[in-house]
């Protein structure tokens, strides 16, 4: 059989990530006699086989290079540049395959489902693979796998299985929808490694399957004493169970009812499920998962309801924990609603029996289900802070080796991320730490930077439907000049985060919102960038005209599904930019209300009765004078923070720390004093045009020479004639005016003509 010796390369591309593929170039392809969606096998510090699939020769690699995503350098043992033998491999369809993993696959996700994320990949025993589904040819299908996962967030995209036996038990095999996926793990009769064995001295496989989800009821691994962040809602539930069910003598003495319906409600992954697993203690407990239910038709869906109420009710009773009742009974019920309604009822009246029922859409239940004989109690989880976060991360890295680990700076940049988020995020640096373990030959070790460089790739449930302004590194600190600009947003961003105590100390409200304004070009949106970074807040970022949209009652729910998102990430930012299109002066535009409906809409949002708690709302705009005042008004974005074109000073700011940040050397701006010469020549440029003049300059040395190391007076003068100043001074000056106005009329003046 043909084998080509090849260099091992790790593919970057996000939509071949660590799923099993390894690309070939077409004509190594032909070599080989292999078409796209073939077996191939790998040889190098270890012999596993994947999909193949080719890569465009315009990517810039030869037909010497094999792309292989990170599992697939880790099943074969090679570094990234190594050397890899390819050979075609002969697959076989594989009728059992058995898998191990976390806890969290081996007890939330079915074998159906691991089935279908793993349809059509090549593994043998030894293997290790991922949930993220086959996407190469045609035919594949991995939107039913991911929507297959959804039910368990977002930690499925960072988990990892082992594969453990397989039948046929040697060679290569591939999932079909026929397979059989147990899962568990493999033993031997022997010692020997079975990839060593032949058929014929192979001894038989004992699998030990792992609990199925249906079979028996779910406890949490989890003690009442290790829940971060949430012991009084522990205690509360605690307290209700034990008086309904251990001592209901004592509230029919008093005249009450000892049932007990508890409603709990927070966002997704904040670890609902397992509060309610871990008060439960020793109880039995019987577990209705309401996504799978829900999904059935309307029959089906009645009689598993009615199958778990039955068992729960039957012998010394118990606790029904119902999972993401939004999803079983949504607050547009079908018919079958009301029989199911009747169904927990009858559960929650039955003595020694307690109905608990978990959701992340507290609004989006059906109303009947807050009646005093269903859940008439309700804990709310909150998220994380910091400091439970580090607790939490404290937690979850207790038995892991690990070394040099700062989980304090780990948690104060990961705002918004729940317990299930910081689980996906140390899955991530796991497998970053076993990559490198791989390629070193060395014990596994988590280290912190396999952390940092995870905080790029985990995004958390909270954010995972909204887009991000990337922040990046920055801080205020990289912001060249505007010292009272930075003062400010200081004062009303990060004090009233950072120094919660003085406020209440002095018994004051922070700023609710800022609204930025000054010339484009004058780094409005770098300063909030540079906000977050000093914050470590989570960024929310639209344009104005993003949320409008002409059907009636989409774009008030754009703007509050917006705020929600920011509540649910706080401590969080707001970025709206372009704000005069948002909000315009009502009343004066020609679009049936619609904009008039969006401001409304963001005024409630901004001083409405539901607080703004750790959300800070920027706006930006050059057009100030176009907004509606009731926006600007206290309570709302009421400190207004002018962005003026910088200055001298400001310029040689702007271009010491383009220059800091370079790789290239720019006599012409060094020493300082010859920069501070050229800053004074640029008069009329703004932040933005200092950026594109430094550019400019480099692509001029480059022009020059293409290994060019270093930035000369002729390259900045070149660039000086190619990047003209684009601030205009009639607007310039409008705004200065405009300023001016409102530092005369105070922060709630209504100056004519402007506000």
């Amino acid at each position: 059989m043909p084998e080509i010796k090849l260099t091992a390369r790790r593919n970057t591309s996000g939509g071949d990530a660590r799923w099993g593929l390894v690309r070939l170039h077409p004509e190594v392809l032909m070599a080989l006699g292999l078409r796209p969606g073939d077996g191939v096998t790998l040889t190098g510090g270890r012999r596993t086989t994947a999909v193949v699939g080719q890569f465009k020769p315009t990517q810039g690699h030869g037909s010497g290079v094999a792309l292989l995503d990170e599992v697939t350098l880790a099943n074969a043992k090679v570094r990234d540049g190594g050397d890899v033998t390819v050979a075609p491999a002969t697959v076989s369809d594989a009728r059992m395959v058995a898998v191990t993993g976390s806890d969290l696959a081996m007890s939330y996700i079915s074998e159906s489902t691991i089935r279908q994320a793993l349809l059509g990949k090549i593994v043998t025993v030894g293997d290790s693979v991922t949930l993220l589904p086959r996407d190469l040819l045609p035919g594949d299908n991995p939107a039913a796998a991911r929507l297959a996962l959804k039910g368990i967030g977002i930690a499925w995209t960072s988990e990892v299985l082992k594969v453990t036996v397989t039948d046929p038990r040697s060679g290569p095999v591939t999932i079909r929808p026929s397979t059989a996926v147990v899962l568990g793990t493999a033993t031997d009769a022997t010692d020997t490694p079975m990839d060593l064995l032949d058929d014929a001295t192979r001894p038989n496989p004992v699998v030990t399957p792992a609990p199925s989800v249906h079979a028996a009821p779910l406890r949490s691994a989890v003690a009442v004493a290790d829940l971060a962040g949430v012991q009084s809602q522990a205690a509360k539930l605690t307290e209700w169970l034990q008086l309904s069910l251990d001592e209901p003598k004592l509230l029919k003495a008093l005249g009450a009812s000892p049932h007990l319906g508890a409603l709990i409600t927070g966002p997704a992954g904040v670890g609902k499920a397992t509060l309610a697993r871990a008060v439960a203690g020793q109880r039995r407990l019987v577990v209705l998962d309401g996504p799978a239910i829900g999904s059935l038709e309307s029959g089906s869906r009645l009689l598993e309801v009615s199958n778990r109420v039955t068992e729960i009710c039957s012998g010394a009773g118990g606790i029904l924990l119902i999972t993401d009742i939004d999803a079983l009974l949504p607050d547009t019920p079908e018919p079958v609603a009301t029989l199911i309604l009747d169904q927990l009822r009858c559960a929650v009246a039955r003595p020694a029996v307690a109905v608990l029922a978990t959701t992340s859409n507290a609004v989006g239940i059906d109303r009947r289900l807050r009646s005093p004989e269903l859940f008439d109690r309700e804990v709310s989880l909150p998220l994380p802070t910091a400091a439970v976060r580090t607790a939490l991360l404290e937690r979850l890295l207790r038995d892991i080796p690990a070394d040099g680990l700062k989980l304090d700076e780990i948690a104060a940049r990961t705002p918004g991320f729940v317990v299930s988020d910081l689980a996906a995020l140390l899955r991530e640096a796991a497998l970053r730490a076993a990559g490198r373990a791989s390629r070193e030959e060395s014990d596994p070790l988590l280290r912190q930077e396999d952390l940092i460089g995870a905080l790029d790739v985990i995004r958390p449930l909270s954010r995972s439907g909204s887009e991000e302004l990337a922040i990046g590194h920055s801080s205020l600190d990289d912001v060249g000049g505007m010292d009272e600009t930075k003062q400010a947003l200081t004062e009303a961003v990060l004090w009233p985060l950072q120094h919660p105590d003085s406020f209440a100390r002095l018994g004051i409200e922070p700023p609710r919102g800022v609204l930025l304004y000054g010339p484009p070009g004058c780094g409005k949106t770098f300063l909030v960038r540079a906000l977050a970074g000093s914050g470590q807040l989570s960024v929310h970022s639209v344009k104005g005209a993003e949320l409008l949209d002409k059907w009636v009652g989409s774009s008030e729910r754009a703007v509050r599904e917006l705020f929600q998102r920011a509540r649910d990430s706080a401590p969080s930012l707001i970025f709206l930019d372009e704000i005069d299109a948002l909000a315009p002066r009502r009343g004066q535009a020609n679009d049936a209300g619609v904009t008039d409906r969006v401001v409304a809409a963001l005024l409630t949002e901004l001083d409405g009765a539901e607080p703004l708690r750790d959300v800070v709302v920027i706006g930006a705009t050059n057009r100030p004078e176009l907004i509606d005042p009731a926006v600007l008004r206290p309570g709302r974005l009421e400190k207004l923070v002018f962005v003026p074109p910088p200055d001298a000073a400001a310029r040689a700011d702007i271009l010491r720390t383009l220059v800091r940040k370079t790789r290239a050397t720019v006599p012409a701006l060094t020493p300082d004093a010859k920069l501070r010469k050229v800053a004074k020549e640029l008069e009329g440029y703004s932040a933005a045009d200092c950026t594109a003049l430094l550019r400019e300059a480099a692509l001029a040395a480059m022009r020059r020479d293409i290994d060019a190391g270093e930035i000369t007076s002729a390259d900045l003068t070149a660039a000086r004639a190619a990047v003209r100043p684009s601030l205009d001074p009639i607007q310039v000056e409008s705004l200065r005016r405009y300023a001016e106005q409102r530092a005369a009329s105070g922060p709630a003046g209504d100056s004519p003509g402007y506000v």
